[in-house]
């Protein structure tokens, strides 16, 4: 599903280069929910980008879907994230000026399906992340826990394979974190979609399957749930 060979990320700064990620490789196979973990400024959410081609590679080979990002052109990758990536971020990225269901549609519409299509595809999102009665809704009048809930709805609208979520959780209470976390998983376990997920936090990189830990730009950890890796979590997290 994700073939990541020997990828590195080099930003260039007035007092250097920066390195984000350093000559990493990893295989994520299809209908697994990975967690990335790593400090601040780790390159975890660096790493999330070039997966769902919002940015390209300094050197090394991406491979998602069996598609190599590498030789897409600006408009194959917009088209690549549009049809085989969900995007999940940690403020939602709703538009305020839209309801529920036009904050839904918009990948659909964007992509040319008929009325029916979307207001049907638009429906059944709807009933299935629990917000049945607020289609007319605007996201200001939802809760955060809601409105994550809506943009896991649009993120799935194209039927994507793969979702990249970034702190999905990171802007909720316990309770709202705890709901998203049990639809992901949900998700990935009935629907047999691929997920990534970056976060800081242990407890909800425990609802994954496998983490990786990242710091300064390397993979320190690899590690599926209850094998103990060549570190420690704690000092991999250090």
């Amino acid at each position: 599903m994700i073939f990541v060979q020997n990828v590195s990320k080099v930003f260039s700064l007035e007092s250097g280069d920066f390195f984000a990620l350093k000559n990493n490789n990893i295989h994520i196979r299809k209908g697994e929910f990975v967690a990335i973990m790593g400090p601040s400024g780790s390159g975890k959410s660096t790493l999330l980008q070039l997966i769902g081609g919002l940015d390209q590679p300094s050197s090394g080979k991406m491979i998602v879907d069996g598609i190599p990002l590498n030789d897409l052109t600006e408009k194959e990758r917009t088209l690549f994230r549009r049809t085989r990536v969900g995007f999940v971020f940690q403020n939602y990225q709703l538009l305020p000026m839209m309801t529920v269901a036009e904050n839904i549609a918009l990948s659909l519409s964007a992509n040319r399906a008929s009325k029916a299509e979307i207001k049907s595809r638009v429906q059944q999102l709807i009933k299935d992340v629990n917000l049945e009665g607020k289609e007319s809704q605007f996201p200001t009048k939802l809760s955060g826990g809601q409105q994550q809930r809506v943009a896991i709805a649009r993120a799935l609208a194209m039927k994507p394979q793969l979702i990249l979520a970034d702190e999905p959780t990171g802007n909720l209470d316990q309770k709202n974190g705890e709901d998203i976390l049990q639809l992901l998983s949900q998700l990935n376990k009935e629907e047999q979609i691929t997920v990534v997920m970056v976060t800081h936090d242990q407890q909800a990189a425990a609802a994954a399957d496998r983490i990786i830990v990242i710091r300064d730009g390397e993979i320190v950890n690899d590690r599926k749930k209850g094998v103990v890796g060549n570190e420690s979590m704690a000092s991999s997290m250090a």
